[in-house]
């Protein structure tokens, strides 16, 4: 028993004094195998927060952001999931390099681990996301489905015309890939609810602003990306949903797959009525003034600059907590890791000593 836990703390602290001492880009290489090599070996259990944090700062200080990239979307490979302050830094590194395809994917990341706890953190994932959706327009369903989750999460949790907009535009994405490819290909390996019916919450929420007493708006291009969503659904071309359950698929499969095709009807069933709600809803959200002109990138830039301070400095004195934290448990790690090797000796030296009399 003792062998195996201490071979596993024995593993784990080398491999976090060899990401502790990285000195160049080519020791960056030999690390990702070590990484690689301890998530796969017998005695791994998982990396302690400040080595992966370690080695996202070791890969952005040698140049090397594209490991810090690849062993985070290859999370499961790696063992590297990342805590808020770590994710902030490498988006913001992306950010400030203008190199917003790769701060996308961090954003998936983000939400694929549901890690929007940090206001900074939900911030800076929905400037990301309004920057790549302000340039580019025409997406797979994929891509339509992680902007819509990401979107969705950080947007329930902003309290405010972009965290409405943001909730409205991720339900209306998440809506049409419901309709177009079914609701498994929404939920399956995402964070989202199974139950049908994502266009109804989407107009849901236009129903919360429309009622609500509060001064909230929703941002006119969160309204298109919705009106598009149900033309885009009404028109004669069905989506993929369509198709015919597996071959060799059990009865149960079978008839789990007509009772989704029944719900995907009913949906489909109800576009003509969540048109007509919709036309009547943006009708009173524009005589109430409560629809946003200005973009939705110009709104979340804006809120940046007023709260992003405020938020880094939690974030930093949360940090130097952590850092405490941190260097507590390395401490308790040595003091463990010596114990260990005492009783060790000791036992040896008992199994020598009554070998020597027998």
């Amino acid at each position: 028993m003792w062998t195996a836990t201490n071979g596993k703390q024995e593993k784990k602290k080398t491999v976090t004094l060899f990401v502790d001492n990285i000195s160049s880009r080519e020791e960056i290489d030999h690390a990702e195998y070590y990484l690689y090599k301890f998530r796969h070996s017998p005695n791994c259990w998982y990396l302690r927060d400040w080595t992966i944090h370690t080695w996202i700062r070791q890969c952005l200080k040698y140049g090397a952001q594209d490991k810090a990239l690849h062993t985070l979307v290859n999370k499961v490979q790696y063992g590297i999931f990342p805590n808020n302050f770590t994710f902030n830094l490498l988006m913001d590194y992306f950010i400030k390099k203008e190199n917003y395809k790769d701060a996308l994917s961090v954003v998936f990341e983000v939400m694929m681990q549901e890690a929007f706890e940090a206001p900074s953190t939900q911030l800076l994932s929905l400037y990301v996301l309004y920057h790549c959706l302000a340039k580019k327009t025409d997406f797979s369903w994929e891509e339509e489905r992680n902007f819509g989750a990401s979107l969705l999460l950080p947007g329930l949790k902003q309290k405010n015309s972009v965290g409405l907009s943001s909730q409205l535009y991720g339900y209306a994405l998440l809506g049409k890939v419901e309709l177009q490819q079914g609701l498994r290909a929404v939920y399956h390996n995402m964070p989202l609810l199974w139950h049908p019916g994502y266009l109804d919450r989407a107009l849901q929420v236009m129903e919360k602003v429309v009622s609500s007493p509060e001064d909230g708006k929703l941002c006119e291009e969160a309204l298109h990306a919705l009106d598009r969503a149900l033309e885009a659904l009404t028109a004669p071309a069905r989506g993929a949903s369509e198709g015919q359950p597996q071959e060799g698929q059990d009865s149960r499969g079978s008839e789990e797959w007509v009772e989704q095709l029944d719900m995907e009807e009913t949906e489909r069933c109800k576009l003509p009525q969540y048109r007509e709600r919709f036309k009547a809803l943006h009708s009173k959200l524009q005589a109430l003034g409560k629809v946003e002109s200005e973009s939705l990138l110009t709104l979340t830039t804006q809120l940046v600059k007023e709260q992003l301070p405020t938020c880094e400095a939690e974030d930093i004195a949360a940090y130097e907590q952590m850092l405490q934290q941190w260097h507590l448990g390395r401490v308790q790690l040595i003091q463990r890791e010596q114990e260990q090797r005492e009783r060790a000796k000791q036992e040896h030296q008992a199994w020598r000593a009554a070998q020597a009399s027998a």
